[in-house]
């Protein structure tokens, strides 16, 4: 059975949060082992603030790297179908030829850091055409005014946002949902392998 992706509890949970909500959207409740469930927990929420406080500048960059890195070497060692890329800079855009599309056309998950009110997680789960279906782990009721962002509440299975690919590729540092200058940028690419789109599957389905 497939769960509902959750919110974070916190002001600072973005990642934790983004990473197992990439899991519940790849994989159903029974699928999923404890011991991942377990490392997200253990390796996020590690990023200090300026005061030296732990946890309260969310979770960084290396510590993303790691999971997706492990999550990869998990699947390998124990037989479990999960398969991660972490990409950075100029790899992370949409449309094109771009890894990121390409991921979300082969049925994957996307986790990109954004701008929302400052560096923040999200999840990338579907895209059609110049529209991005996005799960933003941030609870919000208001409708926004921006006319390239929709907020959903109907589908708690796979987005709370529709969001335009030109707004998620916009190169400056404080526009909403942007994922801002190339050398700032980090997306983890995920799949679970038995439902992934091969190429040969992926050019059929969309002649």
């Amino acid at each position: 059975m497939k769960t509902p992706l959750h919110y974070q509890i916190s002001e600072y949970d973005c990642g934790p949060t983004a990473m197992m909500n990439a899991m519940s959207f790849l994989f159903t409740r029974e699928q999923l082992l404890p011991e991942i469930v377990q490392h997200i927990m253990l390796y996020s929420l590690d990023a200090y603030n300026a005061k030296g406080e732990t946890g309260r500048s969310g979770t960084s960059r290396m510590a993303m790297m790691f999971l997706s890195n492990w999550l990869t070497q998990f699947g390998k060692a124990c037989q479990f179908p999960v398969a991660c890329k972490y990409l950075s800079q100029d790899a992370v855009y949409l449309g094109g030829d771009s890894e990121l599309t390409q991921t979300l056309r082969c049925h994957g998950a996307v986790i990109v850091r954004l701008n929302y009110g400052g560096d923040h997680y999200v999840l990338l789960t579907e895209q059609e055409g110049e529209q991005v279906s996005m799960f933003d782990p941030y609870f919000r009721k208001r409708p926004f005014i921006q006319e390239d962002i929709a907020l959903i509440d109907s589908e708690p299975f796979k987005r709370n946002r529709i969001v335009t690919i030109d707004r998620l590729n916009a190169k400056q540092k404080d526009g909403l949902y942007a994922l801002g200058p190339k050398k700032g940028r980090e997306a983890i690419l995920l799949f679970n392998q038995n439902t992934r789109l091969t190429e040969e599957k992926t050019i059929e389905y969309f002649i």
